[in-house]
């Protein structure tokens, strides 16, 4: 039995209820095949009267009960345990936070949540019920062919084990090629998904076509995957037959040669042959129901995978001494207090799987509370991975963050991200209506807040929509624009009222001069009273922060603090630093025009 799917029904407690009955059922409708073969052995030979036949009736009857019970109640322990796996799941894949989710292709994850875990129905309806079988009906057939025929019972003793000795030779040939063809459908799946997202893209580009051949490549392989696990199949149900046919003709051989002879009476010879194939039957439908179950089984290998991986532990906090983890891991009670807090990262590194490079390297900093920082910097320099750090999206390999001084890897991350507004700078807006998209973070806000929200983000253009706030969004907003996804997004943070920390990522890239202007005076109002941290390119949202800090390749370059918006002096009171070799006098794009509207207004040095 796989263990991790055991642990899990075990934690279940409806599902071990049904398991339960489940079982039971199977095994007395195994059991009662015992009574079913005496009852007719005996009336076909003359033993029993014609009354017996309402006993044999009512005993076929009981098994169909059963049956049917068991039928029932696996399908609940399949549904049960589906679910609970796809709730794990997705939850896992909810707290992983977009940083580990890189290292899965999202179509490979919805063919696995969906298509892939529907295959456990298989092993749960199926082959957990006969391995239940399997194990109590043969011992209970040998045992009454021991009571009613030495010679018979030895013959089916010997050679019964060869039945699930050939099933595990084939069925290790079975497991491998059932993941490889598990593989080629996730490998369909994530590709299919990933060309359809790019569809648009594809054909600007004219590799339409050259995607389609990619896909029927992937598809061919799929075919060939699966009509391999199919030959090993019938091979399996060929070896299973064949291997049952032989042994039971060696018991019915003998009993006829003695029958004849008259050294065995009919009711004895009748009984063994009714009830020889019933010792062979539960162990050739365990073996049958094996290969059938084998694609759930990969599926589910695949699921506990995702889930074993996020269980390792982030790598802790190293750093810092002991000494001086201590009193911060004390003063950590799960929970952050209230109002704007301060955070500081303390030499911070981070470094992501498969990259030689940290993304972030050694960076301390401190943002007070109520302060409105910017970060800027090239593209790729550190500055989203910073933000994923507060969010605790991404836990630092070395160093740790700290909110109000508490450590946020120890704080409850669910708390502390109902405190946080958080604009993206490729926002998702989901496929419900534009109130909903707005809502996200504020289920239980009213048509009238929504409103106010949208107002405050300059979304006006939610009333020239068909319907209004009830206008459906395409996947990932595909019937808005770059600007309308971005404002609907800035309408979610001002849907959150009681958030203290404001994130934003490039609120406003890819907007008109006119639409910039509107959202910087609605973030100003938004920052007002909260610790806010702003990535930014474009001057008029430098222009809101109350310290610049700039990030290349991974390090703290440059930290500086504005003061009445004339005068900006470094952070730490030292005299401003010259740039190190290699690394670039001011930052491209809009960091550039930063420097020179810096310059206008004199930056110097000392707080």
């Amino acid at each position: 039995m796989h263990k991790d799917l055991l642990r899990l029904m075990r934690a279940e407690r409806s599902v071990r209820r049904h398991l339960a009955v489940t079982m039971v059922a199977a095994v007395l409708a195994g059991l009662l095949v015992l009574v079913q073969a005496e009852l007719l052995a005996g009336v076909l030979s003359g033993r029993f009267t014609a009354v017996a036949l309402a006993g044999l009736a009512a005993v076929v009857g009981v098994r169909a009960l059963l049956a049917w019970t068991q039928g029932v109640f696996a399908g609940r322990t399949a549904t049960g345990v589906k679910s609970a796996l796809r709730h794990r799941l997705l939850a896992r894949l909810r707290d992983l936070g977009p940083g580990k989710l890189t290292q899965h292709r999202s179509g490979e994850l919805v063919t696995l949540t969906g298509r892939g875990l529907d295959g456990l129905d298989a092993y749960l309806t199926g082959y957990l019920p006969s391995i239940a079988v399997a194990g109590v009906v043969p011992l209970a057939v040998l045992v009454r062919l021991f009571a009613a025929d030495l010679a018979s019972a030895v013959i089916v003793l010997v050679t019964l084990p060869l039945i699930p000795v050939f099933g595990a030779l084939v069925g290790m040939t079975t497991k491998a090629v059932t993941e490889r063809q598990f593989l080629a459908l996730s490998r369909l799946g994530g590709h299919f998904l990933d060309v359809v997202r790019g569809l648009p893209t594809l054909r600007a580009f004219g590799r339409a076509r050259y995607q389609a051949s990619v896909i029927q490549q992937v598809t061919d392989a799929h075919r060939s995957a699966t009509m391999r696990t199919l030959r090993v199949a019938f091979l399996s149900s060929l070896v299973l037959e064949l291997c049952a046919s032989l042994s039971l003709a060696l018991v019915a051989v003998p009993i006829g040669l003695r029958l004849l002879g008259g050294s065995l009476d009919l009711t004895t010879a009748l009984l063994v042959l009714l009830l020889a194939p019933e010792a062979y039957l539960p162990l050739r439908a365990m073996g049958t129901r094996f290969h059938a179950s084998m694609e759930g089984v990969a599926a589910a290998d695949a699921a506990f995978a995702v889930l074993d991986g996020a269980d390792e532990p982030d790598p802790a906090p190293d750093s810092a001494p002991d000494s001086a983890r201590g009193p911060v891991r004390a003063a950590a009670r799960g929970t952050p207090p209230p109002g704007a807090p301060e955070i500081r990262l303390e030499n911070v590194t981070v470094r992501y799987p498969g990259r030689d490079v940290a993304a972030l390297e050694d960076v301390s900093l401190t943002i007070d509370p109520g302060e409105r920082v910017a970060l800027v910097g090239e593209s790729g320099g550190g500055k989203s991975t910073l933000l994923h750090l507060v969010l605790g999206f991404v836990q630092p390999s070395e160093g740790r963050v700290l909110v109000d001084g508490a450590d946020l890897h120890e704080l409850d991350l669910g708390s502390w991200r109902s405190r946080l507004a958080f604009v993206a700078q490729r926002p998702h807006l989901f496929a419900t209506s534009v109130a909903d998209n707005i809502r996200l973070g504020a289920p239980d806000a009213s048509l009238g807040e929504v409103r106010e929200a949208a107002a405050a983000a300059h979304a006006g253009f939610v009333d020239a929509l068909p319907q209004g706030f009830d206008t459906m969004v395409g996947e990932r907003g595909a019937n808005l624009s770059a600007g309308q996804r971005q404002r609907i997004a800035l309408a979610r943070a001002f849907c959150r009222p009681a958030a203290s920390v404001l994130l934003l990522d490039e609120p406003t890239a890819r907007l008109d001069g006119r639409s910039e202007a509107a959202v910087v005076a609605a973030t100003a109002d938004l920052a007002r009273g909260r610790t806010a941290v702003i990535v930014a390119h474009r001057p008029a949202m430098i222009d809101l922060a109350d310290r610049v800090i700039r990030v290349h390749e991974g390090r703290v370059v440059s930290d500086t603090v504005r003061r009445d918006g004339r005068t900006s002096t470094d952070r730490t009171g030292a005299a401003p630093r010259a740039s190190r070799p290699g690394e670039p006098a001011s930052s491209p794009g809009g960091d550039r025009q930063h420097d020179q509207v810096a310059a206008r207004r004199g930056e110097g040095s000392g707080r």
